[in-house]
């Protein structure tokens, strides 16, 4: 079992990259729901593993909302509006690079320090430390997507990888959680996901652009 939520990890990771980097909006859109797809499995493993099984509910409302509702959202948006992000504030090739140099050195760091970070019993076994490292690098990394991406849609995504961070966190500390919190927390999500999408269809209605920084020009 350890073995498979490495290797489901390890898929989670590059899909994360996928959604982040891929400048093609479906495509990005793709990986997230992929991302979020393997999110759901990795949380899955963590239930038959620990023999939890309310961690199933948790499972079906991130397949709900995250693999099914907000791509689906996502997706009709960007067939109304453009298919190709506004160009970032790097360009691809030095982001990449940036990222891979920054996000292993992260996670190796993560990994190494996690009885720092997380002071208990369980985040220093495996693979609850792996996991751990892996949701903070995935968390920084939707940081970085806001802070280097100017598309209201990237920004979205951006969001969502922090989302998925802060859950993979949740389920690896404190996988008791109850189903109610759980639903509090994913219904946020969907609600967020919608509110958003709302603002970036009036930004590409008023500005003909998804492009957030045309929002500074509101000012005065």
């Amino acid at each position: 079992m350890g073995d498979l939520i490495t290797t489901l990890m390890v898929c989670h990771f590059i899909a994360s990259v996928g959604a982040a980097e891929i400048r093609n909006l479906k495509t990005s859109t793709i990986f997230l729901m992929l991302q979020s797809l393997l999110l759901a499995l990795i949380i899955a493993a963590f239930a038959g593993r620990s023999q939890n099984y309310s961690l199933y509910w948790w499972v079906a409302l991130t397949v709900i909302t995250k693999v099914i509702i907000i791509p689906w959202l996502l997706w009709v948006h960007i067939k109304k509006t453009q298919v190709m992000e506004i160009k970032p504030l790097v360009s691809f090739v030095v982001s990449f690079i940036v990222l891979a140099i920054f996000l292993v050195a992260f996670y190796q760091m993560i990994h190494t320090y996690a009885g720092f970070v997380a002071p208990t019993a369980a985040a220093a076994v495996e693979p609850a430390r792996s996991a751990l490292a892996l949701s903070f690098t995935i968390f920084v990394l939707g940081l970085y997507v806001l802070v280097i991406h100017r598309d209201a849609v990237k920004i979205i995504i951006g969001l969502h990888l922090i989302e998925n961070g802060v859950h993979l966190a949740l389920v690896t500390l404190v996988p008791q959680l109850p189903v109610t919190t759980v639903l509090g927390i994913v219904s946020n999500v969907v609600v967020a996901a919608v509110m958003l999408l709302f603002l970036t269809d009036n930004i590409y209605k008023t500005f003909g652009s998804s492009d957030t920084m045309k929002l500074s020009s509101l000012k005065g």
